[in-house]
């Protein structure tokens, strides 16, 4: 992406017109202009480009929209522009959102297959808008690779080399526990989930920003491959498991955007990583494990696994009482039948984040919806030989009793907490996002990071 946006004032303008702005300004034209704009309308064209008379250069793009303030106008423009630097020819205070739009669109997961390149690129003339849109592109662009990434390529000792190079990058401090380490740190579910893979399971630790500063604490579910243990998944709901450490991916881009900002916060980010593989010392249903908390919880499902990961990097991000700690997982898919795949459920203790949240997310075309902490169905995951079951009695409210679990390893009192349930996967392809990896409601909470502890 670094290629596709440069910090300059020159290029060839793209405007964005309604129709009836169109025809206003189509008017002010020469008769040429006008002939090729009315045989564009004719073909039901959305993007018109205009050549400059008697050369090869672009003179203008044309793209019709049909509202006003549309954040995706501009998500498939960069695939079908020609070769050249362009300008977002909007008001100043459009520039960010379209920017962010056509360079999402731009986005290509080329590791595996030789793709025609993009040859549009974007200038930005204000310094602290191009700065700004290039992390969050960057960033949303990171998240998509590691998630598009075969699991093969993208085992926990992979993300390790993530974070060390994110570390290195932002001068963080960069530590992992590592398989039977684990045991001996106290982390058994991170190790119970990951010891029957031959890649070592590991809890990645990374530290960043001035001691002083309010401690901002970031969790996310690395399962890197999910076969689904000894309750085993059909094949169809294996095939992309790949995409089951999208949590990880969510925080990692997430720590990127918060670390490229500079915001004055600690940060620290928890990714416990793993593969759930099948092997003779697999974890079983009906086993019991203590956790790092000291909570008892019987297997009732070996495909209930994240979870168990989580359990115990939520509990060790609580030691040190932040004064907010976030996590997003792909953990259920009962909030994918509840909200579909496109709009990411998440739960809080603090009504009024969430009430924020909610309001930031529908102002900047990135959506989360709140769903509830409905404490009745904790009952759902009563035991009969341990503290709590890993799973509900029911399917029904499956990402409430899942939240439900992960409520029990924080200390709401003294933290707020926010639990994410995402896709991570566009599985229809829209204006600026491809089908694949994909990272939600982050530029949501990024908003809302950068305006409390800005």
């Amino acid at each position: 992406m670094n290629n596709l946006v440069v910090h300059s004032s020159m290029g060839t303008p793209i405007s964005l017109f309604s129709a009836t702005d169109l025809v206003s300004w189509q008017a002010k034209q020469s008769e040429t202009v006008q002939l090729l704009i009315n045989t564009a309308k004719l073909q039901s064209q959305k993007t018109i480009v205009i050549p400059a008379l008697g050369s090869n250069e672009v003179e203008r793009v044309i793209v019709l929209i049909e509202e006003e303030g549309d954040f995706w106008a501009l998500g498939n423009l960069a695939k079908q522009l020609p070769k050249g630097t362009y300008t977002l020819d909007v008001a100043e205070e459009l520039v960010e959102a379209n920017a962010t739009a056509f360079l999402l669109g731009a986005y290509q997961f080329a590791a595996y297959k030789e793709l025609a390149p993009i040859v549009a690129k974007l200038a930005i003339a204000d310094e602290q808008t191009y700065h700004k849109v290039k992390a969050t592109v960057e960033s949303i662009n990171l998240a998509r690779d590691l998630v598009n990434t075969p699991a093969a390529d993208m085992m926990p000792q992979h993300m390790a080399e993530v974070m060390s190079e994110l570390a290195e990058q932002y001068g963080a401090d960069f530590n992992q526990i590592v398989g039977d380490e684990l045991l001996e740190q106290n982390y058994p579910t991170i190790h119970m989930v990951g010891r029957a893979s031959d890649n070592a399971p590991r809890l990645l630790d990374l530290r960043w920003g001035d001691d002083k500063h309010p401690k901002l604490t970031l969790v996310g579910k690395g399962v890197c491959f999910d076969s689904g243990g000894l309750d085993l998944k059909p094949a169809s709901g294996m095939r992309n498991m790949k995409k089951d450490m999208g949590g990880a991916a969510h925080v990692i881009a997430l720590a990127n955007m918060v670390m490229a900002a500079k915001l004055p916060v600690r940060l620290r980010v928890l990714i416990p990583a793993v593969e759930n593989a099948v092997s003779r010392n697999a974890f079983r249903p009906g086993d019991v494990i203590k956790t790092r908390k000291g909570i008892t919880v019987e297997i009732d499902n070996t495909d209930a696994e994240g979870r168990l990961v989580l359990c115990d990097a939520l509990a060790e991000a609580q030691t040190e009482s932040p004064a907010l700690l976030v996590d997003f997982a792909t953990l259920t898919g009962a909030c994918r039948i509840a909200l579909g795949t496109e709009l990411p459920g998440f739960y809080s203790t603090d009504q009024k984040i969430a009430a924020e949240l909610m309001e930031i997310g529908l102002s900047n075309a990135d959506p989360i919806w709140q769903l509830p902490l409905f404490d009745q169905y904790k009952a759902l995951f009563k035991s009969d030989v341990a503290d709590i079951a890993n799973c509900g009695s029911t399917p029904f409210g499956g990402s409430i009793t899942a939240a439900l679990y992960l409520k029990e390893f924080v200390e709401p009192q003294t933290t707020p907490w926010l639990h994410f349930d995402v896709m991570a996967w566009n599985l229809r392809a829209l204006p600026g996002r491809p089908v694949g990896g994909e990272a939600l409601g982050l530029r949501t909470m990024f908003s809302y990071l950068e305006k409390k502890f800005s």
